[in-house]
């Protein structure tokens, strides 16, 4: 059933109400239906049951119940490159005539050559300072039409579908699991954060003030005596790797309970919730279905696997092997 993601009707956690021999009998629906069973549902399952039972040993306050997720390769895939990035390298496109210098400067020689394999090495910062070229002197409202002009527009060049199609629908039920059983969620990307928060609301309800991200200066300034925030070619702070625990304690500050990324850029994450007292828990996501999605770890140019994944076996993390634990990936996917 090939259904757009932003009319799919997530399965959300509820209650059937069954009626037996005249009495009302409650049981839970499966929260998690694109999950197989196995090992890693099980473990997500068995720590929110165990955080949420009033008179559990491992018992934790609604307050305290935080959750942070990395976006690209966590919530939505990240092949070929980051999707910020390629929004960056359209607009970089379109500005090139008024730019002659980024015929030798990187990463925008990389950009007009299509030389994907230089921009994948360029990373967050290449990425930002991309963002910041094509987008300096814009106001923060004129950036978010922009990216939902893109969205409308731009097809992935595999699945040829809208990057906000690309969601992971075993996550979303996550999202949606965890809320209901009194998390609070957040992402945490490397990504921009003005980007991000355009749509992640619509794809994932979270909302723009529970969104943390890279960012680029700006600056408030009244344009024809209407005030404006003005986006500057200036990074303000990288939200990668060891960025990712400095920004949660300065924007939520709350330590995690759990957190969810699939990279190397995470691990940090991971450590900083894992040190943490009390129950914890810590996933990440490996992609292994080069079929329904792509298989890449730890000599991958983009989401790199490596210290991560010897780390959540040391620790006793939980790894979801994507062919394996979900049975769907996308929410158009036809259900295995």
């Amino acid at each position: 059933m090939n259904v757009p993601m932003r009319l799919t009707v997530r399965i959300s956690v509820g209650l059937v109400v069954v009626h037996l021999t005249g009495a009302a009998m409650v049981c839970a629906a499966d929260p998690l239906p694109s999950w197989d069973e196995g090992a890693s549902k099980k473990a997500i399952v068995d720590f929110v049951e165990r955080v949420t039972a009033k008179g559990s040993p491992d018992y934790v306050a609604p307050a305290d119940r935080i959750a942070t997720f990395d976006n690209d390769g966590c919530l939505w895939s990240e092949q070929p490159v980051y999707f910020q990035l390629l929004f960056a390298i359209d607009r970089v496109k379109q500005l090139a005539p008024q730019h002659p210098e980024w015929k030798t400067e990187q990463p925008f020689k990389a950009v007009l050559e299509g030389d994907k394999k230089t921009l994948a090495k360029a990373g967050m910062q290449g990425l930002a300072k991309l963002i910041m070229a094509s987008h300096a002197g814009m106001t923060t409202d004129e950036f978010a039409q922009t990216v939902r002009d893109w969205l409308k527009t731009a097809r992935h060049p595999r699945f040829k579908r809208p990057y906000d199609e690309l969601v992971f629908q075993p996550m979303l039920e996550l999202l949606d699991y965890l809320r209901a059983n009194g998390f609070k969620t957040y992402i945490v990307s490397g990504g921009g954060i003005e980007f991000l928060r355009v749509f992640a609301e619509e794809a994932y309800g979270i909302p723009p003030e529970q969104v943390i991200g890279s960012s680029i200066k700006t600056k408030f300034e009244l344009r024809d005596g209407q005030p404006v925030i003005v986006r500057l070619p200036e990074i303000d702070f990288i939200d990668d790797k060891e960025g990712k625990p400095v920004a949660i304690n300065k924007f939520i500050g709350r330590r995690p309970i759990a957190a969810f990324g699939n990279s190397d850029g995470d691990l940090q994450m991971l450590q900083w919730t894992a040190a943490g007292e009390g129950p914890r828990f810590c996933l990440l996501v490996h992609h292994t279905d080069a079929e329904r999605e792509w298989a890449y770890d730890r000599d991958s140019h983009i989401g790199k696997l490596d210290k991560g994944l010897d780390e959540a076996k040391r620790r006793g993390w939980t790894v979801v092997d994507m062919k394996r634990d979900w049975n769907v990936v996308y929410p158009f996917e036809e259900r295995n």
